[in-house]
């Protein structure tokens, strides 16, 4: 089924169409793979070599990538749903197809090695600008530029690089006199080393520039999303550990600074944990006060980073175990108070001894010291449901009791008169003969 190049375009009858992506898991374990199997079609319609938007997904899920162009296989390691890659694909081609200026899909891309740019010209409405340098693909952009025209990109690079190195051959055979495949290979073989170099270094030294002028993190070349967790972890915290040294931890806007960094790395569900090391000791009480700002938007609607607090905090006890274990009680309930961890993951995490964070003895000490919060938690909890269970029942009492009508409301005014005179009566006079009235 053909589907529009831009996916905004609803239009049955819009002439931009390619094909739908159609993926293929293969493989077992650690060597499971996604084989991207109809990508050629896909990127001749968007006139883009099929490598590109191969090695975008690679980029976009931290994943490697293998392109193996003579037997038409583009490959993605891990197992990726075809769905979660056309939304990708979506992606790639508002960044690197349509043009900003009309939206057509009828652009080329020139790559300026030495500047180190990337140029795109639409060929629709004339549109002439550069590219957005920011994202990773551009680097591959770079060492690997658009060679043919649109109408052939995309059906194979194998055919565009024969052509150049037959030209390199016609003009090193004379000089050689060897197998011209040889000249071929190893003529092309030094060009894309030498240009790789180039590219590398000017791009790493221009991202740290701007890294240094603007006072923001900066995209380098190195992906962090394809390093370990763990490697991901000790990067946030030197992020998080440079701020707190600098004191800017308490200024506004930095709790945004690092929530977007944490979500980058993707540890937000570990940043808690991270942040209990680096702003609390055993004054625990008063720092969660004044922390409170980057601590709840750190865990607010988030259970497991809430639960990553909780065994954050276990942790300082841990280091403060003399003075902060009797204070456990008053530790919850200042987390309670500040709203940063739910009344519902509070109550989960006391009912369930764990041995992740601390050892098994000192986590049964603390919990024995929670309990009585706990307890009380869970006594609230059932107080306010029986609360919310009878004002139901009273509200549907008193919908039924009151005059539908507006003229029973106004037979109704009369009656309560008397009624409130014979009260008043009854309370005015003490003896009242029944017999006499």
């Amino acid at each position: 089924m053909a589907l529009n190049v831009n996916r905004n375009v609803a239009d049955a009858f819009y002439r931009y169409k390619m094909p739908r992506l159609l993926a293929k898991v293969e493989g077992k374990g650690n060597g499971i793979k996604t084989v991207i199997v109809n990508m050629t079609e896909v990127a001749k319609a968007l006139g883009r070599p099929p490598t590109y938007p191969t090695k975008f997904f690679g980029c976009e899920l931290g994943a490697q990538t293998q392109f193996d162009i003579k037997n038409d296989r583009f490959i993605v390691n891990g197992a990726h749903e075809a769905g979660k890659l056309q939304q990708m694909l979506d992606i790639f081609i508002k960044k690197f197809v349509l043009c900003p200026g009309c939206d057509n899909p009828e652009t080329v891309l020139t790559v300026y090695a030495k500047k180190q740019t990337i140029s795109q010209s639409c060929k629709a409405c004339g549109y002439n600008g550069q590219l957005d340098m920011r994202h990773k693909l551009t680097t591959f952009i770079l060492k690997n530029p658009p060679e043919l025209s649109p109408a052939a990109q995309g059906a194979s690079l194998t055919e565009g690089k024969k052509a150049k190195r037959g030209k390199k051959s016609d003009g090193q055979s004379g000089e050689k006199g060897s197998d011209g495949s040889e000249n071929e290979l190893d003529a092309t073989k030094d060009v894309d080393e030498d240009d790789w170099a180039v590219d590398v270094s000017e791009a790493a030294v221009k991202a740290r520039m701007e890294d240094l002028t603007n006072g923001a993190k900066g995209l380098t070349i190195s992906d962090d999303m394809e390093k370990t967790p763990k490697e991901r972890i000790d990067l946030f915290y030197s992020f998080v550990k440079q701020r707190r040294d600098q004191g800017m931890l308490t200024k506004p806007g930095i709790d945004k600074d690092i929530v977007s960094e944490a979500e980058r790395l993707d540890v937000k569900d570990k940043a808690p944990l991270i942040l209990c090391e680096l702003i609390f000791d055993s004054n625990i009480l008063s720092q969660m006060k004044s922390f409170r700002t980057l601590l709840s938007r750190s865990t607010q609607g988030n259970p497991k980073a809430q639960k990553a607090l909780l065994g954050g905090v276990e942790c300082i006890i841990h280091l403060n175990q003399a003075t902060l274990l009797p204070k456990v009680p008053h530790i919850l309930k200042g987390l309670y108070d500040l709203d940063l961890v739910d009344e519902d993951v509070m109550i989960d995490w006391g009912s369930k001894p764990s041995r992740k964070y601390v050892s098994k003895e000192l986590n049964a000490d603390i919990l024995a010291k929670a309990q009585p919060f706990i307890t009380w938690l869970k006594e609230a909890e059932e107080e306010s449901e029986e609360d919310s269970d009878d004002s139901d029942v009273e509200i549907e009492y008193d919908d039924r009791a009151r005059p539908a009508t507006l003229i029973e409301q106004r037979n109704a005014a009369p009656l309560s008169t008397k009624t409130a005179v014979k009260v008043k009566s009854d309370d005015n006079e003490e003896d009242l003969d029944i017999d006499a009235i």
